[in-house]
């Protein structure tokens, strides 16, 4: 599944600094379908479908929602960011209506309020971990929380990146852990990936690994521009831009990005994502 080109303006005059919002709307409309083939890889192997009961930690705006929804699955998402999940309502809500769904996505911002709509069988964080320090940490807190709501046996996935040589935007990312030292704030941004994260996560949490996968999950841009706003909206960069300032991280970001620019101005970056199924 390639993802689909979308071309946005290049400014004239420097933007104005992104806001919340700007930047979830950058995620939903750029960033979020890069990871659509790590969805539907999963979705197909789990034979997601009218069975399902799926909870999504760390939903976003709500793409992998949505496909599973298409599916058949019965859907509830959490996410901390209001504005991602704002933007996740406003896709779900009226497409579940048109399909005339027995039961209505469930979206909230914690991951008590999302358990207490359970039983679940299916938990999935698609977020990869391995990208910042500490994030593992937090996954683990949020499926202790998560998996006594879930039927016993039930499947859990966890996704992370793949072999750091097999991912072209490993490289690019690493801006955003040069920068935040560089500034004084150590441990910000990217971490990169380790062969065990998941592994890992999975022993903390008490989960079963029972199998894994990878997939081609291709970052493609309509030009520069779409890159450098899309890459931002993953908030890897936030800690780069708290210790310098957003226009040096875009500066900076751009001539990393540089040598994937294609001659007719595209942006193309080939990765591999992993995943992880276990059984609770």
């Amino acid at each position: 599944m390639t993802p689909t080109l979308v071309r946005h303006h290049r400014h004239t005059e420097p933007p104005a600094p992104a806001d919340g919002t700007s930047r979830a709307r950058d995620w939903a409309e750029i960033q979020e379908r890069m990871l659509a083939p790590l969805y539907e890889a999963v979705y197909a192997r789990l034979e997601v479908g009218p069975a399902t009961r799926m909870l999504s930690l760390g939903c976003g705006s709500g793409l992998a929602l949505l496909m599973a929804a298409g599916r058949g699955a019965r859907v509830t998402g959490v996410d901390a960011d209001p504005d991602r999940l704002a933007l996740a309502r406003a896709r779900l809500l009226p497409a579940s209506e048109d399909r005339g769904a027995p039961a209505a996505p469930r979206l909230t911002d914690t991951v008590a309020a999302a358990a207490e709509g359970g039983p679940h069988n299916l938990i999935t964080a698609f977020t990869p971990i391995g990208c910042e320090a500490g994030d593992g940490e937090e996954l683990v807190r949020a499926l202790e929380t998560a998996v006594p709501s879930a039927d016993r046996g039930s499947t859990v996935v966890l996704t992370g990146w793949g072999p750091p040589e097999r991912c072209a935007t490993e490289a690019v990312l690493r801006v955003a852990g040069r920068l935040a030292d560089d500034g004084r704030a150590p441990g910000g941004g990217w971490r990169g990936p380790r062969r065990d994260d998941l592994e890992d996560v999975a022993f903390r949490a008490g989960l079963k690994p029972d199998g894994s996968g990878r997939v081609a999950c291709p970052f493609g841009y309509a030009d520069m521009d779409s890159a450098v706003r899309g890459l931002l909206s993953t908030r890897l960069f936030e800690a780069a831009v708290r210790a310098t300032d957003r226009w040096q991280v875009e500066k900076e970001l751009a001539e990393a990005l540089h040598p994937h620019r294609r001659p007719d101005g595209t942006v193309w970056m080939s990765n591999v994502f992993r995943y992880l199924v276990c059984t609770t």
